[in-house]
């Protein structure tokens, strides 16, 4: 279920609308997706070497209106990181950004993941604003928040 994506188009039709890749391509990339049993398709076209990881990052703003935010850019109280352990940042690839009264802002990998928003709800008591960004950004940032790299 995708509650929060207010764009109904999938993600393929979108890259495609945005000439970022052919419907050869998406075809293929969906065939990839069947045989291998699943996956996220924007991770199996950057596999491919069709799009960029930032295409998707792109697509996904747009499909969702999800805000894109540059981690890297960001200083992320440790207290704040503190509020999901790093075993678990590290393997869903979650980043805890700000928490104002009890909104929390995480990136997170697949901001698309209702199941994984409200793991993290129950876990911190907190209602979640999702952002994006891309994987190269959320491993750095893993690995400065929790250099111990959660284990």
């Amino acid at each position: 279920m995708i509650s929060h994506c207010h764009d109904r188009r999938l993600i393929g039709e979108v890259l495609v609308e945005r000439a970022l890749i052919t419907d050869i391509q998406l075809e293929r990339a969906l065939f990839v997706q069947k045989t291998e049993g699943g996956g996220y398709l924007g991770n199996i076209l950057v596999r491919l070497g069709f799009v960029q990881e930032i295409d998707i990052v792109t697509a996904l703003v747009l499909q969702c209106n999800l805000p894109y935010i540059s981690i890297s850019k960001y200083a992320i109280d440790p207290n704040i990181a503190a509020l999901i352990p790093p075993d678990v940042a590290h393997r869903d690839r979650l980043i805890p950004l700000d928490k104002i009264g009890n909104i929390l802002s995480v990136v997170m990998q697949n901001p698309l993941d209702d199941d994984m928003r409200s793991k993290v709800e129950t876990m911190t008591g907190c209602r979640i604003a999702i952002f994006i960004s891309t994987r190269e950004e959320i491993d750095q940032a893993l690995i400065r928040l929790y250099p111990s790299g959660g284990r």
